[in-house]
């Protein structure tokens, strides 16, 4: 894809080489049924077919290719960082935590080196520090609480091992982690292969049944009976509204510059600035690695200014390693932000005992959707969990209630774009390879002029709850500034909580 500056924006993992297996084409009865072929869905499937366990994955596109192939891929403790941790959840919660994210890190080493899954995985020290000008004293505070929470991996030092920029004091966290998620994740699909495993693609789940006669039905009317369900989409597909009013979407930049190998110290960074940055290594070579910043985050669908983002995120990378060359890739990715900084991994609310749900990635995808799978599967094999609680997705954090009103505010704005008028008053105003919304009458409609100029008109109403998709320019979608449904460009559902498509504009 090319922006109008010419830079291809793409990821830097490509599906391409995951394995591409068949879509279901028959009924199948089951123990498990895993709805998404993340990393949270994937490993509740690896790990549940280890312990003998029959499970089928159905994944509406390619394996592994939602979010979990958008991510940078820093295995890290939670961004919330300890002092937030403790406020919202206690002490014993913000132990747990901590634990669960260690814990999630130190098993996927495990899986890569019990697999033999050549995942770039690697150990590396991480370092925090604070914006230009701006005073230290919140490291301070996080160095405290990390001591209480009895995390003894901390230390504050003079500064960041950034040779051409000085940082400023910093804190060094150590044994945090890096790794390839999608050469991760086609080990672990070989391996549920082995195990006798079920794994299908382009299988789109549209109707979910708990209970005694549990069973997800396909687009296509094919069903899946199973003694329990998992619904691992990123944005739970199976949930109208409850856990959608806990949590919120927003999207995430990141540019890709190539640096000399060895020029940049093998690190990941992380800043305090709002919004915040975070930065990685990848090789690419033996003369060459890519510098990964990410950054620039804003609501989902409230905001079409990517450029603009990208452009600011290679600035502040340039200030800080000036030996970066040119950009490689950019592109940007959905976080969903549940109100107090922890996922949401147990039983769907207000639905059967054996439907479940994993979401609420926080910009730790990696971490909670292994958490996911090791919280999941003992709930499935009836086993305690001591996080369970923690993660519960009915829990009510009552620290958290301030964030939540203002969330929800944000949230439920965007239905007043219902008493707009259009961004274009006709389609000729629409420059071919873009899209914009324009009112007809008492509708809205979502159009889109492509290369070649040709026309495609959908309604502009999301599916989930009746918000007003936005276009985003950056990744050619129409996305939801409500609840962070995307659409393509031509309407076709890519990401909950929607599961159908926008349709046809009406005449």
């Amino acid at each position: 894809m090319k922006t109008d500056s010419g830079t291809t924006v793409s990821v830097w993992m490509s599906t391409a080489d995951m394995p591409r297996p068949p879509r279901l084409a028959r009924d199948l009865k089951v123990d498990v049924c895993v709805v998404g072929a993340g990393i949270a869905g994937l490993t509740t499937a690896y790990l549940l077919a280890r312990e003998g366990r029959k499970v089928a994955v159905l994944e509406d596109g390619p394996l592994a290719g939602g979010e979990t192939s958008r991510t940078t891929a820093h295995l890290t403790l939670p961004d919330e960082g300890f002092e937030a941790l403790e406020h919202l959840h206690g002490e014993q919660g913000a132990r747990l935590a901590v634990q669960s994210h260690l814990s999630a890190v130190d098993r996927i080493e495990a899986i890569a080196r019990d697999e033999g899954i050549d995942c770039d995985f690697e150990r590396l020290d991480g370092f925090l520090f604070v914006p230009p000008g701006e005073p230290v004293g919140d490291l301070d505070k996080e160095l405290d609480a990390a001591r209480r929470l009895g995390f003894g991996g901390i230390e504050k030092v003079e500064r960041a091992p950034v040779a051409d920029f000085d940082t400023g004091a910093a804190l060094r966290y150590s044994r945090q982690g890096q790794f390839h998620p999608l050469k991760y994740l086609a080990g672990l699909v070989r391996a549920l292969e082995r195990d006798g495993a079920l794994v299908f693609s382009g299988t789109r789940a549209e109707k979910f049944e708990g209970g005694a006669h549990a069973r997800v039905v396909t687009r296509e009317g094919h069903t899946v009976s199973c003694a329990a369900l998992v619904v691992a989409t990123n944005s739970p597909v199976n949930d109208r509204l409850v856990i959608h009013t806990k949590q919120h979407p927003y999207r995430t930049y990141v540019v890709g510059l190539r640096v000399p190998a060895g020029r940049v110290a093998r690190a990941l960074y992380w800043d305090y600035a709002d919004p915040y940055h975070y930065v990685r290594l990848q090789s690419a070579g033996p003369a060459e690695e890519v510098l990964i910043v990410g950054g620039e985050d804003h609501h989902t669908g409230q905001a079409d200014d990517a450029e603009a983002r990208w452009d600011r995120l290679e600035q502040w990378a340039r200030e800080r390693w000036p030996m970066a060359k040119d950009v490689a890739f950019r592109w940007s990715g959905q976080v969903m932000e549940p109100v107090d900084g922890l996922a949401f991994i147990g039983k769907n609310p207000l639905d059967e005992d054996n439907v479940f749900i994993a979401t609420g990635d926080s910009g730790n995808g990696m971490t909670h959707g292994t958490i996911a799978g090791l919280l999941l599967t003992d709930l499935i094999q009836g086993r305690a969990n001591p996080w369970a609680t923690l993660y519960d997705p009915s829990r009510k954090t009552l620290r958290a209630t301030r964030d939540w009103v203002v969330e929800a505010a944000q949230s439920t704005a965007p239905y007043a774009e219902w008493l707009t008028p259009g961004e274009v008053s006709k389609v000729d105003e629409i420059p071919a390879g873009e899209g914009a919304v324009l009112r007809r009458g008492l509708s809205k409609v979502a159009a889109y002029r492509d290369p070649s100029g040709r026309v495609v008109e959908r309604s502009a109403v999301c599916r989930h709850l009746g918000c007003l998709v936005e276009w985003n320019s950056g990744e050619k979608t129409w996305d939801c500034p409500c609840h962070g449904s995307r659409y393509t460009a031509e309407g076709r559902v890519v990401n909950g909580p929607a599961t159908t498509d926008l349709p046809p504009a009406e005449s």
